[in-house]
């Protein structure tokens, strides 16, 4: 098994119990932390990137070619973008969707999912795979999962301050390549200077280099 299999399934296991927490579903139908998006919406999102394993898995491998995870994170058009673009519209409502049946049915799906997902990922042959929705590219099964990875890291830690937990402990090596990666984002966004100031110099660090 690769290691970023290897780490995105223990940190599908914390998100697994998170989405279990007898606090998501006291707080199913308040606010969550992110702008307009509910807890039940954020817990549907949150597992979607279980399910979308699996997904690309039992799809037919793309003929587009393939590039690098970052050149990925460059091209994508959702980073930054406005809460009300179309794109941003469609994940809220696809997290309230997917979380439809409410949190003791999600929670058992993604907790089947991760189960499943042990005993078929790691043999997994490496592959190309591609989402609808992205432009005419693809990327390697390992890069992909290292992206849900992020996700994972990122919306539990969303999931969690939304309903007064603490954030999951994530394996170090996992954090390492999320923050990784949400680092050359920052660095496309916001140039050297403002990231480089931001990581040594608070005195003159600008107010954000937010990656995402």
């Amino acid at each position: 098994m690769t290691q970023a299999r290897e780490l995105y399934l223990s940190v599908a296991d914390a998100a697994a119990r998170l989405l279990a927490a007898p606090e998501v579903a006291e707080h199913w139908d308040s606010p969550s932390a992110l702008a307009k998006l509910s807890v039940q919406g954020l817990a549907g999102h949150l597992a979607g990137q279980v399910f979308f394993i699996p997904a690309v898995l039992a799809e037919a491998v793309p003929s587009e070619p393939a590039i690098p995870l970052h050149e990925y994170y460059a091209r994508v058009s959702w980073i930054g973008s406005d809460l009300d673009t179309p794109f941003n519209q469609a994940i809220r409502s696809g997290g309230e969707q997917e979380a439809v049946d409410g949190p003791g049915a999600l929670a058992a799906r993604v907790a089947a999912c991760v189960a499943e997902l042990r005993r078929t990922l790691p043999t997994a042959p490496q592959r190309l795979v591609r989402r609808p929705t992205w432009g005419p590219w693809s990327i390697t099964l390992d890069d992909f999962v290292t992206s849900r990875m992020l996700e994972l890291v990122v919306h539990s830690d969303d999931l969690a301050y939304s309903v007064g937990l603490s954030t999951p402990e994530f394996p170090s090596q996992a954090v390492e390549t999320v923050v990784d990666v949400l680092s050359r984002i920052a660095l496309r966004r916001h140039g050297a200077t403002n990231v480089l100031r931001a990581l040594s110099r608070a005195e003159r660090a600008p107010r954000s280099i937010s990656a995402l």
